[in-house]
């Protein structure tokens, strides 16, 4: 029996107060809570209506509902609006000739500011990424530095995957427990790794490979006839099937671990390049290991070139020769609830628009239930329409001792909450129950001997198609295997900032915040310091 893990209904750490309550809420209730108290010490009896109905009107439009809070909807109509105002839903690449152009402008100011603000370095998905190994035949190491966010280096693999063709339960039972060893052992305290993205991206084949083979291998002198007929069996597969094609992104934050360990490498970049030299070969044996079948790091060029397919699925995903890994976006604006790219078919010279749209996957947007290490196939391979799409799963490792204590302090305060709902006589909150479900689930895979580790996950799913009506119908298809296939209840589209919600599915490992360490981890890890200068 392939062996099993259970999903779903459970998002978060739980606040000071107990249950899962939003931050934003909470300090909102809180903030009116006081409110109400001030003005009925001030004023008395009409203060203390007013403060009541100020904690009433709080409470409703931050209640969650299916398409979000009333103040999470007004915040991002707001930002539309404004986004729509500035010109930053259009994105070009950035010219130093237009910039100028554009500055010198004396009439019409405000549009030639929105044009302006159009041209970036860098598309919204992929703000903030240089390069610290770029050179041809090397592991690309990108280097991130994106607004609001602790800096990072990450690598992305190009891998075969796991099971490939028809494989025993056994096969895929040990597979299953690979990948795991591997994201364990990242989970170390000692490990400068700290994030894995698995990618499946579904797309059209490419014929390429066929057609050189039938160059190099069939007799000059045969039939023009056995040329056509083969050229029309790739036209016909090509029509009909899908393609799925693997990679596996690492990301290495930069901390002061990190900058200690390559000052032993060398100093400055010089240190860090070595350092990561040793990083990408020893993630590559990993992922042998974890049976993820044939690995190679992807150079800059070659990383480029994924991104750039993703933008511009006309694109194939191995060309390589027209990419600059400096020059990352392809010209494109924001939709309502769409990203919209325009570009050429390389293969035609044609002009062509593709549209994407992005949904995030949260485990509380989960049914609670038993999952095999198959629980996504239905979404990449059981879907009969050819729709392009790219499924991207984040995975942060927790050292099993910080981890530990969270999964205890929820158990505890869910516990506690059942109790008192108990006591009160009030109805049993089925999400309290599934949180402390969940809870107990991690202190038992945390046990001492298990060599686990904690994680936190996040899953993107990106949508393509070649028109706005296509685009539709696509979503709604993928939206019911979701829901049917995966027991995924809710799909968030990120409609707002569609832009950068597609960098969440590219090889670059954005889009999931680090866990935030409790008050005590913090103490705790200040305690013990950074160890003896003189160790090795």
């Amino acid at each position: 029996m392939t062996r099993t893990s259970i999903l779903g209904g459970e998002s978060g750490h739980r606040s000071f107060l107990g249950g899962s309550v939003p931050h934003s809420r909470l300090f909102a209730l809180l903030a009116a809570a006081v409110a109400g108290m001030v003005l009925t010490i001030t004023l008395g009896t009409p203060g203390f209506a007013v403060g009541a109905a100020l904690v009433i009107v709080t409470w409703l439009v931050t209640s969650p509902t299916v398409h979000g809070s009333l103040a999470e909807r007004w915040v991002a109509r707001r930002r539309w609006k404004e986004r729509t105002r500035t010109g930053t839903v259009a994105y070009a690449p950035f010219d130093d000739a237009r910039w100028h152009e554009l500055g010198a402008r004396r009439r019409h100011r405000r549009a030639a500011a929105r044009e302006a603000a159009a041209l970036r370095e860098r598309p919204d998905g992929a703000e903030g990424l240089g390069w610290l190994d770029k050179r041809p035949g090397r592991p690309g190491i990108a280097w991130h530095a994106p607004t609001g966010e602790e800096p990072y280096l990450s690598v992305a693999f190009e891998v075969s995957g796991q099971v490939r063709g028809i494989e025993s339960e056994h096969a895929v039972e040990q597979s299953q427990v690979a990948w795991g060893a591997f994201l364990a052992s990242l989970g170390s305290e000692d490990s400068l790794a700290r994030a894995v993205q698995s990618l499946s991206r579904v797309l059209p084949p490419d014929s390429a490979g066929h057609e050189a083979w039938v160059v190099s291998q069939v007799d000059p002198d045969a039939p023009e006839e056995l040329l056509r007929s083969y050229d029309d069996l790739l036209h016909r597969m090509g029509r009909r099937e899908m393609a799925q094609r693997h990679y596996v992104a690492v990301r290495w934050p930069l901390t002061g671990a990190f900058s200690r360990a390559a000052a032993r490498y060398g100093p400055g970049r010089d240190g860090w390049r070595r350092l990561m030299d040793h990083e990408v070969d020893a993630i590559t044996r990993g992922l042998r290991r974890a049976r993820m079948g044939r690995v190679r790091a992807l150079t800059a060029h070659e990383a480029a070139a994924v991104i750039a397919h993703m933008q511009n699925p006309s694109r194939p995903v191995d060309q390589t020769h027209d990419v600059d890994p400096d020059a990352l976006g392809l010209a494109g604006t924001d939709a309502y609830s769409a990203h919209v790219v325009d570009d050429v078919d390389p293969s035609t010279g044609e002009p062509v628009r593709w549209w994407h749209r992005t949904a995030l996957v949260t485990a509380k947007a989960m049914a609670t239930g038993e999952r095999n290490s198959l629980w996504v196939t239905p979404l990449l391979s059981g879907m009969p329409e050819r729709i392009v799409r790219t499924l991207s799963l984040q995975t942060w490792m927790v050292p099993a001792r910080e981890a530990k204590a969270t999964a205890r302090l929820d158990a505890t305060s869910d516990h506690s909450e059942i109790l008192r709902r108990r006591e009160a006589g009030r109805l049993l909150d089925d999400e309290s129950e599934a949180s402390l479900s969940a809870a107990q689930r991690r202190l038992e895979d945390l046990r001492p001997g298990t060599q686990h580790h904690g994680a936190e996950w996040l899953g993107h799913l990106t949508v393509s198609a070649p028109s706005r009506e296509e685009l539709a119908q696509a979503v709604r298809l993928v939206t019911a295997t979701a829901e049917r296939g995966l027991g995924i209840e809710r799909l968030e589209w990120l409609d707002t900032y569609q832009a950068a919600a597609s960098g969440c599915t590219w090889p670059i490992v954005r889009g999931m915040r680090p866990p935030a360490p409790t008050t005590a981890q913090r103490m705790m890890r200040s305690l013990s310091g950074h160890g003896a200068r003189e160790a090795l």
